[in-house]
């Protein structure tokens, strides 16, 4: 088997921590993606893999040999592509996640002019706040807003989601406009809870260049920004949000701005992507549409 084969096949089996879902990703028996780990270790003369009945792991030399496969991967086929999309437009399919609500009010709205401007693509639009596997779940790309883990995927980064206080007109009735994060104290906030760590979420804010933090009296707490933001519209407490989340809102009167000069920091936008389709053409046009897309949607 090639070389190159070789390191494509180990290093999904190292993303997929087995050799039957690899197999299954790859279209191949699993008698042959064995042989083929076999095979390289054979010729690398070092154990790569911990074997057990129930999960797949490299070993340290498999971890250190796993980040040179990925960039030996990804220099070939930036080899193999140098002068392919010159000469070709971007066609196939695409299938992408991205955030429940990016998706349904920016990029899903924006999604007839790509298609119009590539007519040769076809996106499969996944709109989940959960954190999908790229390698298992056979996505493209997916869209990753926040802080990462260290996964071995691509990352390409995107710009910042700037964040926002707001509340409702009737709560500041009720409770007073706070001036500054002293007067949080006397205040109440609808609380969220992260899909993904099931805590719940601090206020933060930036002062004089530090991020500082205080935990906030709330009697609700919502665990997806549909409820959170329609806790605050019904006045049950201040709530940090990305601006362009409430944009409508906004002009509508039903929130206002409170704390302006005092928002938490900006979250990071990335788009992660497997090395096996580095130098996809389709990945490469959509990834460059979506960065200008979100740069102008979430001022």
């Amino acid at each position: 088997m090639d070389r190159i084969d070789l390191f494509r096949i180990f290093t999904r089996v190292v993303e997929c921590s087995s050799f039957t879902r690899a197999a299954a990703t790859l279209g191949l028996p699993r008698s042959s993606v064995s042989a083929a780990i076999l095979e390289l270790e054979g010729r690398v003369g070092a154990r790569l893999l911990h074997r057990t009945t129930r999960q797949v792991s490299p070993t340290q030399d498999g971890a250190a040999f796993y980040k040179r496969c990925l960039q030996l991967i990804a220099d070939v086929e930036e080899t193999e592509g140098l002068f392919r999309h010159s000469a070709s437009k971007p066609s196939g399919r695409l299938k992408v996640d991205v955030p429940g609500r990016i998706g349904r009010l920016i990029i899903a709205p924006a999604l007839p002019d790509f298609l119009e401007k590539y007519p040769q693509i076809d996106i499969d639009l996944g709109v989940t706040d959960r954190a999908v596997n790229l390698i298992e779940d056979s996505v493209d790309c997916v869209l990753r807003v926040g802080p990462l883990a260290d996964s071995g995927l691509i990352a390409r980064s995107i710009g910042q989601l700037p964040l926002i206080n707001v509340a409702s007109p009737a709560y500041i009735e009720r409770h007073g406009m706070p001036a500054t994060p002293d007067d949080l104290k006397d205040h109440l906030a609808v609380n969220y809870t992260s899909p993904s760590t099931g805590r719940i979420e601090e206020w933060e804010w930036l002062e004089n260049g530090a991020l500082r933090s205080l935990p906030m009296r709330g009697r609700v707490t919502a665990n997806s920004a549909e409820a959170y933001i329609a806790c605050c519209i019904a006045g049950l407490g201040l709530i940090q949000i990305p601006a362009y989340d409430v944009r409508s809102q906004l002009e509508a009167g039903d929130l206002v701005q409170v704390l302006p000069g005092f928002r938490a920091e900006p979250m990071a936008m990335t788009i992660l992507y497997p090395t096996r389709q580095h130098l996809s053409h389709r990945l490469h046009v959509f990834a460059d549409w979506l960065e200008g897309l979100l740069r102008d949607a979430v001022r």
